[in-house]
């Protein structure tokens, strides 16, 4: 692990590979688990203002979950997450066939949300936890994804590079850039 501005990082961002492998997973991360996806304070507030917009998108079980729990709901453990159906898939989930996709990002594919999705589904297999005085930054590694992990090796995709946009939309181009000098020093 390694400090970079207010984050410590492990290394296995560069040393483990990684690319989505859909038409293999079918996006099983939306619809396996036991709790919803991780949202920060703000996201919250944002999910509650774009839910109208989003709402034509999903499914009626999406929305009737949404609808009961709200467009977030906070965990035993008293963290902000994504509402699921049944203990379930999140609520957020539609499916093209049988892959499992983001009704929020789709909206957002079409022009009518400029908000893409939450980070933390964003920067899967990236996990990252807040403390007071910095953030932890780890991969995150899942049985779901071993082709994404079969694939990324395939391809020669560090988990790092496959988040590359995830990562500048937490924490900034400057902090990503300094990521890439690390990954370069560790190369020699």
């Amino acid at each position: 692990m390694f400090q970079l501005e207010k984050t410590i990082v492990s290394e296995e961002l560069f040393e483990k590979e990684f690319v989505c492998n859909l038409n293999a997973c079918h996006g099983a991360c939306c619809v396996d688990g036991d709790a919803g996806a991780p949202l920060d304070e703000e996201e919250t507030k944002i999910m509650a203002e774009i839910y109208p917009k989003v709402k034509p998108f999903l499914r009626p079980e999406g929305i009737k979950a949404i609808e009961e729990q709200g467009t977030h709901v906070v965990s035993d453990f008293g963290e902000l997450e994504t509402p699921l159906i049944d203990g379930k898939d999140c609520a957020y989930v539609i499916f093209d066939g049988k892959t499992a996709l983001c009704g929020i990002e789709q909206a957002y594919n079409q022009g009518v949300v400029d908000w893409k999705k939450p980070v933390s589904c964003h920067l899967y297999p990236i996990r990252v936890k807040e403390y007071s005085d910095f953030a932890a930054v780890n991969y995150h590694k899942w049985h779901i994804c071993s082709d994404a992990c079969s694939l990324g090796e395939e391809l020669s995709v560090p988990v790092y590079k496959f988040v590359k946009e995830a990562l500048i939309r937490k924490f900034g181009q400057q902090w990503y850039d300094e990521l890439e000098k690390v990954a370069e020093e560790l190369k020699k």
